[in-house]
């Protein structure tokens, strides 16, 4: 048995219809203003959901360095541990970006071992294997004292069936909103706890897959993940889960569940929007500057890395911009002697952040907080 989906009451429609309303809009100028600034924005974002889901599981790692790692960059200083959980977490991610727009596809107990090998077959062993379901019972054991069990998942001889359950409940369609289903998609297969391990960013990342084959928003644009590793916003997700009990209880009434997941998707788009925005404003007042100091105007993409991110990397930038080795490496040698970007670190780990020169209006746009409304008025 899974657990039933709750009838939505006005409140909650009102923030879905609210939700429903941010995507589409954000889609259509997303569509108006293709190119580097979105491209840019899609990449942050996937670096913020890998490096928030990671974070809630323990393995920190920041955004930027998740940015750094995902570009290719080894000279990034994390641990090997962390390095290794962000980059097997952001492959199984850019696998799940590709399925937004699959037409043969549906889910199976196959594909969902696969993407969990994806996650874990770096800590494939005998007793916790990866990609097959756990072979004896699994725990989630309390912050404050591990040898109190929060939560025991069910006995293990039920697993392949709830798992077969959840499979045709996945493939079906009931006529529920898409966000409703992807969040209770999540709820189910985290409470299932079918592997030794990587069950929360297994649950988060089969919401994000339902909302992005959704097909309103590119995958990238659809994962409340980096609204889930906020700090306040992790304890909450522990103690709406903790509400649906010590063991699995399907059947209850798990309301609760949803409007908090609306709230998220609410406050998910309002961060997205308002980062583009900012993004935005950003780029055309170093557009203006460079033009100013008579620069080639692809250097605005390095500096608007070091304004949203706090630092641009040579890998980063020669990426982005098409160019050679030595093409990005004058160009910011260029920005250095002008003062605008300062060098940090040896040749290999070196980054650049803001010189002297680099123009405050710009740092003061970008560092510019947003207020998020609550979208239930409390």
């Amino acid at each position: 048995m899974l657990f039933p989906t709750p009838e939505l009451t006005a409140d909650d429609l009102r923030v879905l219809a609210d939700v429903d309303r941010m995507r589409a809009d954000l889609r259509h100028e997303l569509q108006a203003k293709p190119g580097k600034r979105a491209g840019g924005l899609r990449k942050f974002l996937t670096a913020d959901a890998v490096s928030a889901s990671n974070s809630i599981e323990g393995f920190r790692v920041s955004t930027v360095d998740v940015e750094d790692l995902i570009a290719g960059e080894r000279d990034v200083e994390v641990s090997e541990e962390n390095k290794a959980e962000t980059l097997a977490y952001e492959r199984m991610m850019t696998y799940i970006q590709t399925l937004h727009a699959v037409e043969d596809f549906d889910y199976s107990k196959g594909f969902l071992n696969a993407l969990h090998w994806m996650l874990q077959g770096h800590r494939h062993t005998e007793r916790r294997p990866a990609g097959q379901w756990r072979a004896g019972p699994v725990y989630v054991t309390d912050a404050r004292d591990p040898s109190i069990a929060a939560y025991t998942a069910p006995e293990v001889d039920r697993v392949p069936a709830l798992m077969e359950e959840l499979v045709d409940w996945l493939n079906a369609d009931d006529g529920t909103h898409p966000l409703v289903r992807a969040a209770m998609a999540h709820l189910h297969l985290v409470a299932i706890h079918p592997w030794a391990d990587g069950n929360g960013r297994m649950s988060r990342s089969l919401q994000t897959l339902m909302i992005a084959r959704e097909g309103v928003l590119a995958p990238e644009f659809s994962s409340i993940e980096g609204w889930l590793g906020r700090p306040g916003n992790t304890w909450e997700y522990y103690q709406v889960l903790g509400r649906r009990g010590s063991t699995y209880r399907p059947d209850q009434d798990v309301s609760e569940w949803v409007r908090f997941n609306l709230t998220a998707y609410h406050q998910q788009a309002q961060t997205v929007h308002a980062r583009w925005v900012r993004s935005g404003t950003v780029w055309a007042l170093l557009d203006e500057y460079v033009a100013g100091i008579r620069l080639d105007e692809r250097v605005v993409s390095a500096l608007h890395d070091v304004a949203m991110s706090g630092r641009v990397r040579r890998t980063r930038y020669e990426q982005a911009e098409g160019l050679s080795l030595q093409q990005a490496q004058r160009d910011l040698r260029d920005l250095v002697a002008l003062g605008v970007l300062e060098p940090v670190g040896r040749t290999r780990a070196r980054f650049y952040t803001a010189g002297p020169r680099y123009p405050v209006d710009v740092l003061e746009v970008a560092g510019t907080p947003t207020t998020l409304d609550s979208p239930y008025g409390v």
